[in-house]
């Protein structure tokens, strides 16, 4: 297996010197947050480093090559594209140069048990068409859900989601429209107030899952997802993930930032208690004047900064916390089958027979069900990169318990049987033929996301968002206990998802001021 990125930048590029008389920020982990970190404090006047593991940047958003097939390891859509366009006007340049988006329509199609499929589509007619020839009764329901939505983006993407909400007093002022907006309410509950057809019930309430969330234990505000993609669209980057985190590592190398593969920070550097630098398991050294943290805040406060007294994020505290679901995703390379299977698109989601007894299973019970829900992503049919002509590079991700549950599944020896399970679910439905066309194969279990990316309890997407576990009270942007110290990434304020990711580095850096050069 050759992994994607190993030199993510041209050999040929030089590496930029340290940038004398200016302030130090090392960024411990190059994914999507410390890139978008990385970039600003570059705008910022900062003199900036980013240290990472792994040995490309992306992160969780990293891609692996195996026979010609690029499989994306992570996120597979952009749904915000002008919060990555505004890290390129940053540095007065256009994000259209390095990176090619390429519009979905549709966006995913969702198979039910019955046999029904929606199809959800940027064009709002129809959408409402869809929803019309699923349920009539339901069109009306669905009108007011979208106008929900709405305002909830309003609310929580614009005004909450790209600002730090660190400060209680300042988060306190909101209350009251949380209260108004029932942000007690669940995705779910909210989404069965408005339609009555399980089917739509489940078609608008999912989303959560992308984020890691329960849907039906997960604030309502996150309806806004819904008016999200409606407003932005959906949007693949042409050579996945991977290939925008590379042409954002670039676009930092351009600015005269540095970047450091295949090292591992062990810990962060206190002088007096403040954050000072960060020291790499070789036993190197580097001094800063802050650090940015896009590792886990799990890992960050229980490994990164051993020994503080009393920290806010203590490792009791964060025991007591819920974290995300984990995922099992199988990677496949199939030979032949471009023009095959032409009613499977870029997304599909091949829904189980259970929906809210299979969430409860994973996310409460902890309990590897029999049955389940796939996510397919099919990327070569709108990105020929992914795979030779003719060919397919497919991933299909299942949500399963994390590993913090009594009696879990032992990976190792379920993965393979599990790995059969979901190859036999797809070519009983979607893939028929499957079986004798794969060529290659890969797949990552909960141990991988444990290992691979230092997320606690092999979460998928750190801490759940639930509605005491978001704004205020989850870890915030800035460090409580450690000046100098800020955070962002997915375990962060505003949460998960590239969105998300992309914003925690904008409310980080609204945190910092401009650098002052020395003479």
């Amino acid at each position: 297996m050759t992994v994607l990125g190993k030199d993510p930048l041209r050999p040929a590029d030089p590496e930029p010197p340290e940038q004398a008389g200016r302030p130090r920020a090392v960024i411990v982990g190059a994914g999507f947050g410390g890139l978008a970190a990385a970039i600003r404090l570059l705008a910022k006047g900062y003199d900036v480093e980013v240290v990472d593991r792994l040995d490309m940047p992306g992160g969780r958003g990293t891609a692996v090559d195996k026979g010609g097939f690029r499989f994306d390891l992570g996120p597979t859509i952009v749904t915000a594209p002008h919060l990555f366009e505004e890290l390129w006007q940053l540095h007065g340049a256009k994000m259209a140069d390095d990176v090619t988006l390429r519009a979905l329509d549709p966006f995913y199609t969702i198979h039910f048990p019955d046999g029904e499929t929606f199809t959800a589509r940027p064009d709002e007619s129809a959408m409402e068409a869809e929803v019309a020839r699923l349920s009539p009764g339901d069109l009306a329901g669905y009108r007011r859900f979208m106008a929900d939505s709405k305002r909830r983006y309003e609310f929580g993407f614009l005004g909450l989601g790209r600002r730090s909400l660190h400060d209680f007093w300042d988060f306190a002022k909101t209350l009251p429209t949380f209260g108004l907006l029932r942000a007690d309410r669940s995705v779910h509950a909210h989404a069965a107030r408005r339609m009555r057809d399980p089917r739509l019930r489940m078609a608008m309430s999912f989303h959560p899952l992308f984020i890691g969330g329960d849907p039906f234990h997960v604030t309502s505000i996150y309806i806004l997802v819904a008016y999200l993609e409606q407003r932005y669209g959906v949007h693949c980057a042409v050579g996945g993930a991977a290939g925008l985190a590379k042409a954002m590592a670039r676009l930092i190398r351009r600015a005269g930032g540095r970047l450091r593969f295949g090292v591992e920070v062990e810990r962060i550097l206190l002088n007096d208690g403040r954050a000072a630098g960060v020291k790499l398991a070789d036993g190197t050294a580097l001094a800063a004047d802050i650090v940015v943290s896009n590792a886990d805040p799990g890992h960050t406060y229980t490994k990164l900064l051993p020994g503080l007294a009393k920290p806010r994020w203590s490792a009791p505290r964060l025991k007591r916390t819920r974290w995300s679901m984990s995922l099992f995703v199988w990677y496949f390379g199939t030979r032949g089958t471009r023009a095959m299977w032409p009613e499977v698109g870029h997304h599909t989601i091949l829904n189980g027979p259970r929906y809210q007894e299979l969430v409860r299973d994973i996310f409460i019970h902890g309990h590897l069900a029999e049955d389940m829900s796939l996510y397919l992503h099919r990327p070569a049919v709108t990105d020929p990169t992914a795979a030779p002509d003719g060919d397919d590079a497919f991933y299909a991700l299942s949500p399963v318990p994390h590993l913090g549950f009594e009696n879990g599944v032992d990976w190792r020896e379920e993965a393979e049987r599990y790995r059969q399970r979901v190859e036999a679910r797809l070519e009983a439905t979607l893939l028929p033929g499957l079986s004798s066309r794969v060529v290659e194969s890969h797949v990552m279990t909960p141990l991988d996301f444990r290992d691979r990316y230092l997320s606690p309890l092999g979460a998928g997407f750190s801490i759940e968002p639930r509605i005491l576990q978001s704004a205020w009270f989850r870890p915030h942007n800035v460090s409580e206990d450690v000046p100098g110290l800020y955070l962002v990434g997915a375990g962060t304020h505003p949460g998960a998802g590239l969105p998300g990711v992309i914003s925690s580095a904008e409310a980080m850096a609204d945190l910092i001021p401009e650098a002052v050069h020395a003479a």
